[in-house]
């Protein structure tokens, strides 16, 4: 899969990318990881890629000039730019899990990172195919947030991951948090490790640690358990084994 990030940062997010589960993507051919600086497609010796909003106010807004440029030479090299490019903003579409697993599907995308008080509307409207928010908060810019879709993504290709059961354990995955995970000793301070996941019943363990999603969901994020329908009867009978019938009672079920 090929992904390109345009930014004002570029070493910012090429050293991250270079490290953890990205750096073993890009080492084992899984993902081509490309990073653009935004300042090569300014025309002006400083290098500048913000001018004063129209209409006044505070702050800068990246222009469409310098946007456009660095966009457009990556689209006329000879393998092109990968397509659906993205714009990092507070107004997009909310990423989640689900569109991490869209984009996956994919052979490559593009995200262009925000900056200052954001882009000139004429980037949004006619520069890129849409604009992705990774949540209901305001970032200095699109760095960060491009580097948690990168990695939510990255992590979901065949064979990035070191066990390929990983990401079917983790949390959004059926819509549920994950369960919780403990590793040794089993006796810390006093604080025991559950008895099931000592006990070698792999059966058993799959039955509680579903239930223990289902639970931790109910309490932190009901609109998940929503989102999804609500309940089904054979997780209602799992909370119910688990002793924790209690948390049903408000809780949609669907057939």
């Amino acid at each position: 899969m090929r992904v390109e990030v345009f930014t004002i940062f570029p070493d910012v997010l090429a050293a991250y990318a270079g490290a953890s589960i990205l750096g073993r993507a890009r080492d084992h051919g899984h993902l081509d990881f490309r990073v653009h600086d935004l300042r090569d497609g300014a025309e002006d010796p400083r290098r500048s890629v913000d001018d004063a909003p129209f209409g006044g106010g505070a702050g800068m807004v990246l222009a469409p000039g310098p946007l456009f440029a660095s966009v457009e030479r990556v689209e006329a090299a000879p393998d092109g730019l990968a397509r659906p490019l993205y714009l990092l903003s507070p107004s997009g579409v909310r990423f989640d899990q689900r569109r991490a697993e869209e984009l996956a599907a994919g052979t490559g995308f593009s995200l262009l990172c925000g900056r200052y008080e954001g882009v000139d509307q004429r980037v949004a409207d006619h520069l890129v195919d849409g604009a992705l928010s990774v949540g209901d908060f305001v970032l200095a810019g699109g760095e960060l947030a491009a580097l948690a879709v990168v990695e939510a993504v990255a992590r979901l290709l065949p064979g990035v991951l070191g066990n390929a059961c990983s990401a079917g354990d983790e949390s959004f995955v059926d819509g549920l948090l994950e369960y919780p995970q403990y590793t040794r000793p089993a006796d810390f301070r006093g604080w025991r490790v559950p008895e099931v996941l000592r006990s070698g019943d792999h059966a058993r363990i799959d039955r509680w640690r579903r239930a223990q999603a289902i639970s931790r969901t109910l309490e932190r994020r009901p609109d998940l358990i929503e989102q999804r329908g609500g309940l089904r009867p054979e997780e209602v009978a799992l909370l119910a084994e688990a002793g924790e019938a209690g948390k049903v009672h408000g809780a949609e079920q669907h057939g």
